[in-house]
């Protein structure tokens, strides 16, 4: 197909081109009509010398020449501005019905739920375009990044075993295996150790993950995505270090803003709480969108007391205790901290991650400080600790969250916004109508009984 992109006519003055595109605006002024083309590169002016049944948002191919615009013409607010296309053919390839609500605005104001229903319709507005254009470019240059640095992408499951994340999973039933469950990892956690101890020194991918837990602005419900890392044979420093490169560079290339402070500061929990009564928060003396304040948080304790447990994990279990602390699990484990770390950034956390247990002694030792049985810690993590006693290096990572980065880029106020099809509050899927029924069939084939 000869086809010719918007921004692509600025170089092309005088020549014939063929575009693509939907119908931005139609502006009839008798014996002459301006139609603005909308595709995936911006949008053009086009003029037509007689008129077509055409109406906005119908998907158009048109045939013309790129021409100067007068001097008294020129929009500056447009890529294209200093041209435009005489039209010498259109031809209308579908129609558009009347849309349920406008797209050439910022969309804030629409009911979120209806927005959601038409989410293919949302998604033509230029701020949600952009958002995940951004997006795009974040998660490439993430890749590019860790790939140079001899880091390897490597998928892992996502049907696997329910671990303790601290959140609900959501469970697939087994065909195979009636009565047993497959869960959707809250994170890739032990599959990434695992990885370590085959030999794998750098790992990365950009996981999928899955917590059926309450629906938070920085948060959606159901499903959100991390920058997953590990790393072998390092210390806690490097990974901050690692990290800070990153997020460094990817703020002055892809975001193209500046930093308040780099390197990051390092902040211990306890100062943080006591500054500033939280483990997040915003370094910024001014609300500058176009600056961006990170910093780790580190020193957390190893344990904290929840309203549900009287003692659990303050990250997950498998991280460190600091070395010197290590007595203090057989005495008074509340007190030892942790090789926790966590990347803060204007008043949101944005990753977290630790240094790991490689000691399988000690690794046990905190399952059963948390109350795990015998029986418990071999049928939820036997493969782990076996896995552990052929040789295991010492290791840990950290996981920067998709959304929450490019919510502080993009100064959206929740996740949704930077999210091709979220789900609503409720637990709905965008556009799909899921969650929903199933034939009672499929149903009796796994043995599942409703009421």
């Amino acid at each position: 197909m000869n086809r010719t992109l918007a921004v692509e006519c600025n170089h092309k003055e005088d020549q014939k081109v063929t575009l693509f595109g939907w119908v931005n605006t139609v502006r009839n002024h008798g014996k002459i009509t301006f139609i603005d083309l909308r595709d995936v590169s911006g949008i053009i002016q086009a003029v037509a010398m007689k008129p077509y049944e055409i109406s906005v948002e119908d998907v158009v191919k048109i045939e013309g020449k790129v021409k100067k615009r007068p001097e008294k013409l020129v929009n500056p607010n447009l890529a294209t501005g200093k041209i435009e296309v005489e039209i010498e053919s259109l031809v209308v390839i579908n129609k558009s019905g009347i849309l349920p609500f406008p797209i050439d605005d910022s969309g804030l104001e629409i009911d979120e739920s209806l927005r959601l229903k038409y989410r293919y319709l949302d998604l033509r507005r230029e701020r949600l375009q952009k958002n995940l254009k951004l997006r795009h470019e974040m998660i490439s240059f993430m890749r590019q990044f860790l790939a140079a640095r001899g880091f390897i992408e490597i998928e892992t499951p996502v049907l696997t075993k329910a671990t303790p994340e601290g959140a609900r999973d959501f469970l697939v039933p087994s065909r195979f295996q009636p009565g047993k469950f497959y869960s959707l990892p809250q994170s890739p956690q032990q599959y990434k150790q695992l990885l370590m101890v085959a030999g794998f020194e750098k790992y990365f991918q950009i996981a999928h993950c899955f917590r059926d837990e309450d629906p938070r602005a920085d948060r959606a419900y159901g499903e959100f995505s991390q920058l997953d890392i590990e790393m072998s044979f390092v210390e806690q420093e490097d990974i901050l270090k690692l990290t800070e490169e990153l997020f460094k560079e990817i703020t002055q290339k892809v975001f193209k803003k500046k930093l308040l402070q780099y390197p990051f500061p390092r902040i211990s929990h306890q100062d943080a709480i006591k500054k500033y009564q939280a483990d997040k928060f915003d370094l910024r003396q001014e609300k500058d969108p176009d600056v961006l304040a990170f910093a780790f948080v580190i020193d957390f304790p190893l344990f904290e007391k929840t309203q549900d447990q009287p003692i659990s994990p303050s990250h997950h279990p498998f991280t460190a205790p600091r070395e010197e602390d290590i007595p203090l699990l057989d005495k008074d484990p509340m007190k030892a901290k942790s090789y926790q770390h966590d990347l803060v950034c204007n008043g949101l956390e944005v990753g977290g991650g630790s240094i790991r247990i490689a000691d399988p002694n000690i690794q046990r030792k905190i399952f059963e400080i948390l109350g795990y049985k015998k029986s418990e810690i071999e049928e939820k993590f036997g493969h782990l600790l076996t896995a552990f006693t052929y040789g295991v290096p010492p290791h840990g990572g950290i996981a920067p969250g998709i959304e929450r980065l490019l919510m502080v880029a993009t100064g959206e106020e929740n996740t949704r916004e930077v999210t091709a099809f979220p789900m609503n509050s409720s637990g709905q899927t965008s556009v799909m109508d899921a969650p929903g029924e199933v034939d009672p069939k499929i149903l009796r084939e796994l043995r599942i009984k409703t009421q």
